[in-house]
């Protein structure tokens, strides 16, 4: 039977249809693939590209926190409290460290969590580092100052003494000022007719003169003047009358002695040394005290 060559066409048609479909579908899956494929590469890449920058990130972030306990580990200080309170944040940052070095880089969370905690063990840092210099620099001032009072109280001190022996000086100067003096001293031998003399068998007895100077400064009031007459042997002269007189914490015998009323004006005193036995040849010699002071020396020679 001939075929209709409408059907014919028809049926060529739909076979050729037919075949075209699974090579269509075909291409296009493949296409699907490649671009799939492309994608694919992109992501990997982007994401090998994050991790790589996330480990930079994670490394650097490892240095600063090192950097942080290298710095810790050189900061000190004098006080007991503040290095407590540096060993706990030294105890902190090795803690960070160990804690960054177990979390992955792709962790950001953590990571983010650390560089917060790394920021704030930087401020606790800076506040001991301010805290330090405050106190460092207060303790310089403190022993400045502690310093400059000690020179004070020793120059304090060292004028205190100045001025303690410029008064026992103007004291002494004082004291001394007070004591009284005499002039125009001696010692005379004098006959029974109380005429002077220097032969020995003829003298009876023996005056010492002597004038107590002006001293407006010295005591006024009653002042007894003593005499002590030795013999050319050097045999102490005495009487009925001798009396002891202490002067410069020693006791003296006094051949006579005579009290006087004192009051600032010049006096002047004899004092008569009699019945003290015979006189002798050679040179006798005086001293005159008051019970304050040696007042001086004289001598008289027999023939």
């Amino acid at each position: 039977m001939t075929e209709d060559p409408l059907e014919r066409i028809e049926r060529e048609e739909r076979e050729r249809r037919e075949k075209k479909g699974p090579r269509t579908l075909m291409t296009v899956l493949a296409a699907v693939a490649a671009v799939l494929a492309i994608v694919l590469g992109v992501l990997l890449f982007q994401r090998n590209k994050l991790v790589s920058q996330l480990e930079v990130e994670k490394a650097d972030l490892a240095q600063q926190m090192v950097q942080l306990q290298s710095d810790f580990s050189s900061l000190s200080s004098d006080y007991e409290s503040i290095n407590h309170q540096l060993d706990t944040s030294r105890e902190q940052v090795a803690q960070l460290i160990e804690k960054l070095a177990k979390t992955e880089a792709t962790n950001r969370a953590k990571i983010r969590q650390y560089e917060k905690e790394l920021g704030t063990l930087r401020s606790i840092m800076k506040g001991y580092i301010v805290q330090i210099d405050s106190l460092n620099n207060l303790n310089k001032k403190l022993t400045a100052e502690a310093s400059a009072a000690r020179r004070e109280a020793a120059e304090s001190r060292r004028a205190n003494e100045e001025l303690t022996q410029q008064v026992e000086a103007l004291s002494s100067q004082v004291n001394a000022g007070k004591i009284l003096k005499a002039r125009a001293i001696s010692l005379t031998a004098h006959y029974s007719n109380d005429k002077v003399g220097d032969r020995h068998g003829r003298v009876q007895y023996m005056v010492a003169n002597l004038t107590l100077v002006e001293n407006s400064l010295a005591d006024h009031g009653p002042v007894r003047v003593y005499v002590r007459v030795k013999d050319p042997d050097g045999v102490l002269l005495l009487n009925s009358e001798s009396m002891e007189f202490t002067v410069d914490a020693a006791t003296l015998q006094a051949t006579a002695s005579r009290e006087v009323d004192y009051e600032g004006q010049e006096v002047d005193l004899s004092i008569y040394i009699n019945d003290t036995g015979d006189f002798i040849k050679g040179i006798y010699t005086m001293e005159v005290f008051t019970e304050k002071s040696l007042l001086g020396r004289a001598e008289c020679m027999l023939r």
